[in-house]
């Protein structure tokens, strides 16, 4: 028996749901009209591209509410706005994830990003999406955190279905339309969707969740040539020998095979620790140190997005308390008296466990330690006019030192 032709995409009960979606989330309109819809009976719901293409199954739309169609609008959007697809390839080679199944542990790890704040106040959530909740984890965190604490299995198996497309995962599907396709945007013109959807929250910061208003501050600042060779330097010192090495005898050493009746340790790798020393003395001005939080965003990206492995130190003429980056949205910057690091220094390597790298972001007027630190030692140096005479700061007499040779340096800005 002839079941006749498929029935056709419901364009205007699928664009119905994205106006009620721009108008329950105002400040995500101009996100949600740049997507191009295509057809497509290869998806299992909606899914998109890097392009901002948004493929979609007919026989989803006729099955879905329009309420619960805005609430994957709003989602697939929410993986493009936030890189989802250039993250996932960052993490892919930093950590050594390959395979289908490492990016479908990526995509549901993008969704625990979206789905933690993202539904409510008129946006209905869709049937099946994934929560933190949904795997037993905790709330507010990010795609590369949510990575770390889950593997594939029977917690995960009702999720095989899931497939948000090549732009929630950064892995290419066969039937996307690529590069060279119709109606994908240029990069210049994702970024410029980027800037207006954080136009549009910082200017009515109230209406969006806390989730939002952290990625408009970082949409805001958008990572600067000298972010990349600060992450740069931070990757080299945590990837060189010794740094994050520690022996066990969890794994004896091959060697022991040499030695009969003598037990060797193998050395293991083990995530590097980082210590950020910032500068908070007179001389470093309230906009330096909002940009030093927002380095330090860097830092923890370039080693692999783990926040509870960086411990921020804010100092003047004395270190203050030492604080956990996980906790780093309530870090205070107290300080405003005269330089001298060497007491960050200090602080710093005394903390147990012991830091790998130390991080120092400072304008440079400040001593530095006589002796070489035990660790690696990276100098973020905001800009300065470097004066060819001694220079005031409390002391006619006093000329800052150049940062030591031991150290790698990166000029901020």
């Amino acid at each position: 028996m002839s079941t006749g032709p498929a029935a056709p995409l419901d364009l205007d009960k699928l664009f119905a749901a994205r106006l009620h979606a721009a108008r329950v989330r105002p400040y995500l309109a101009s996100a949600l009209f740049a997507l191009h819809t295509v057809e497509s009976r290869r998806v299992p719901t909606m899914a998109v591209d890097r392009h901002w293409r948004c493929y979609v199954s007919p026989a989803f739309v006729d099955r879905t509410p329009v309420e619960e169609l805005a609430g994957v609008w709003v989602h697939e959007v929410s993986h493009l706005l936030r890189d989802h697809h250039g993250r996932s390839d960052r993490v892919a080679r930093e950590r050594g994830l390959r395979g289908a199944g490492e990016r479908l542990r990526m995509n549901i790890a993008a969704d625990c990003e979206i789905n933690d704040d993202v539904f409510g106040d008129g946006l209905v959530r869709p049937e099946g999406a994934v929560r933190p909740a949904t795997l037993g984890l905790p709330e507010g965190e990010l795609m590369e955190d949510y990575l770390r604490q889950f593997r594939l299995g029977p917690s995960t198996q009702s999720l095989s279905w899931l497939d948000c497309g090549s732009g929630a995962d950064g892995l290419e599907r066969e039937w996307d339309l690529g590069p060279d396709g119709a109606h994908g945007l240029s990069e210049q013109e994702r970024d410029a969707v980027r800037f207006r959807v954080a136009q549009g929250i910082t200017g009515r910061p109230g209406s969006a969740s806390k989730g939002w208003r952290r990625w408009a501050e970082e949409a805001f600042h958008p990572p600067q040539p000298w972010r990349e060779l600060l992450g740069a330097a931070v990757r080299s010192a945590t990837s060189g020998a010794g740094a994050g090495e520690d022996y066990t005898y969890g794994r004896p050493s091959r060697r022991s095979a040499g030695v009969p009746g003598v037990v060797l340790p193998s050395l293991r790798r083990r995530p590097p620790r980082v210590s950020v020393v910032i500068d908070t003395s007179a001389s470093v001005s309230d906009a330096e140190l909002g940009s030093a939080l927002l380095e330090i965003t860097a830092i923890s990206r370039a080693v692999g997005g783990r926040r509870d492995l960086i411990t921020v130190v804010p100092c003047d003429a004395a270190a203050r308390i030492v604080h956990p980056l996980c906790h780093g949205e309530g870090i205070p910057l107290m300080g405003g008296g005269g330089t001298d690091l060497r007491t960050g220094f200090a602080k710093a390597l005394r903390a147990r466990p012991a830091p790998d790298v130390v991080v120092v972001l400072t304008d440079g007027q400040t001593p530095w330690p006589a002796a070489r630190p035990p660790c690696r030692t990276v100098v973020g140096l905001f800009p300065r006019q470097r004066p060819t005479r001694s220079w005031d700061e409390e002391d006619p007499e006093y000329v800052p030192d150049s940062p030591p040779d031991w150290a790698r340096v990166v000029d901020i800005g």
